[in-house]
């Protein structure tokens, strides 16, 4: 993992034209984007002179978390939003594809920096905005952080109907295709996290491990906080959570198995996922019927910055079960938050504890290792303690400021 630290940087006084899928909304006073996108983009601005930023416009209402832009601190005098048509259906796609295709070109050709999110098929406009750089002979950078085609892979064998299910089975092999093939065309892969980075870097020909995060210095555990943590860590049930969507590629049914478990080995715990998702109904069912009501709870989607941060930082351990390649950020959270991280192994969170070893991974899909390390962290509380102060270090430095100029410095000098 890289070093991230904090210095001073003027904008350089160029143009960078962005490609992200996160949607646009309409709203009465304008545009409506994420809170966290709002934040990347005042961060774009920060590194840049002038930043523009394809989004896919949804219609309807937007969900909890998007704000307007106008409200924000978003610079709007530097940064433009450009709405693309959502189009991930395939007759969709190909009737905005010859409009958007020009619209993109042009676009293109008014920066002086090019970099794509991709990922998906239909309706995947960084997909397009790449190929387009490429026939224009123009160097570019491709931004993930996930395999999306893995996602979609997994999905074919788990998705609830049968029609996500036949779908999923015919995506996956042609989006796998065109991620490395454009990943071959581009001048440079920025790979968010070791997870994506393992499986895309052999196709580009420079590639680089970014990280995504919108963390402030301010949202680091305090000392004090850290302190307190370690010293209530010594008695007392084990304080388990997770925060994130409650569906099959993140392993819920497996975390929900883990908690059974635990109870069943005589384990005192008090485990909470914090998040929503299509698994959420099912989770609620299971926590029934094996009589976990006591001792897991599932409040669902949790909005609320300081809120979540307080989450993070009271929990004892952070307890996942990934199923698919991906480098979630909420791993990052919980190590700011001195929280050690203990789940499925692979490449991206023994990425991230690899300086100070602040978490205990175990074998993927091992639902039995992953309860066997639990039950010794909540028997060796010292060890527990240690874990946590590891987990601190660990997160020490991960800060919004620093990543996104981390990006910006390598997309200029190889762009």
């Amino acid at each position: 993992m890289e070093h991230l630290e904090s210095t001073d940087m003027k904008t350089s006084g160029s143009r960078l034209l962005l490609y992200a899928p996160v949607p646009l909304y309409a709203g009465k006073d304008g545009y409506l984007l994420e809170d966290q996108a709002c934040n990347g983009l005042r961060l774009w601005a920060e590194n840049f002179e002038q930043v523009t930023v394809m989004h896919p416009l949804e219609p309807g209402t937007p969900p909890p978390s998007w704000i307007p832009v106008r409200s924000s601190a978003v610079d709007l005098e530097r940064v433009h939003l450009v709405a693309l048509p959502s189009a991930y259906r395939p007759d969709r796609f190909f009737r905005f594809l010859p409009s958007v295709r020009r619209q993109i070109a042009q676009l293109i050709d008014e920066a002086d920096y090019l970099s794509f999110s991709i990922g998906g098929l239909f309706g995947d406009w960084g997909s397009v905005a790449a190929l387009e750089a490429h026939r224009k002979g123009r160097r570019f950078a491709v931004w993930t952080d996930r395999v999306e085609s893995e996602v979609v892979r997994h999905e074919a064998r788990a998705a609830r109907t049968r029609r996500a299910r036949l779908k999923a089975s015919i995506y996956h092999r042609p989006m796998a295709l065109l991620e490395r093939a454009i990943i071959r065309r581009s001048a440079l892969g920025l790979f968010h996290g070791a997870e994506t980075y393992a499986t895309y870097a052999p196709y580009a020909s420079q590639a680089e491990i970014v990280h995504d995060i919108h963390l402030r210095e301010e949202d680091r555990i305090p000392p004090d906080a850290l302190r307190n943590k370690l010293q209530g860590v010594m008695e007392g049930p084990l304080h388990i959570c997770y925060l994130g969507r409650a569906d099959v590629m993140k392993g819920a049914d497996d975390w929900i198995q883990v908690m059974a478990s635990l109870k069943e080995a005589g384990v005192d715990f008090r485990a909470t996922w914090w998040g929503d998702g299509e698994r959420l109904p099912e989770m609620k069912a299971q926590v029934e019927r094996l009589g976990l009501t006591g001792q897991v709870a599932l409040p669902g989607f949790i909005r609320d910055r300081a809120a979540i941060l307080k989450v993070l930082r009271e929990a004892q351990v952070f307890v996942f079960c990934h199923k698919t390649p991906e480098s979630p950020r909420n791993l990052i959270e919980a190590l700011v938050s001195g929280t050690p991280l203990v789940g499925y192994d692979s490449p991206f969170p023994k990425d991230l504890i690899s300086a100070h070893g602040g978490g205990l991974l175990t074998p993927k899909d091992d639902i039995g290792a992953l309860v066997s390390g639990l039950a010794g962290l909540a028997r060796d509380r010292q060890r527990l303690a240690d874990l946590i102060g590891r987990a601190a270090q660990d997160g020490h430095p991960f800060n919004d400021v620093a990543v996104f100029r981390h990006r910006s410095e390598v997309i200029r000098a190889h762009l």
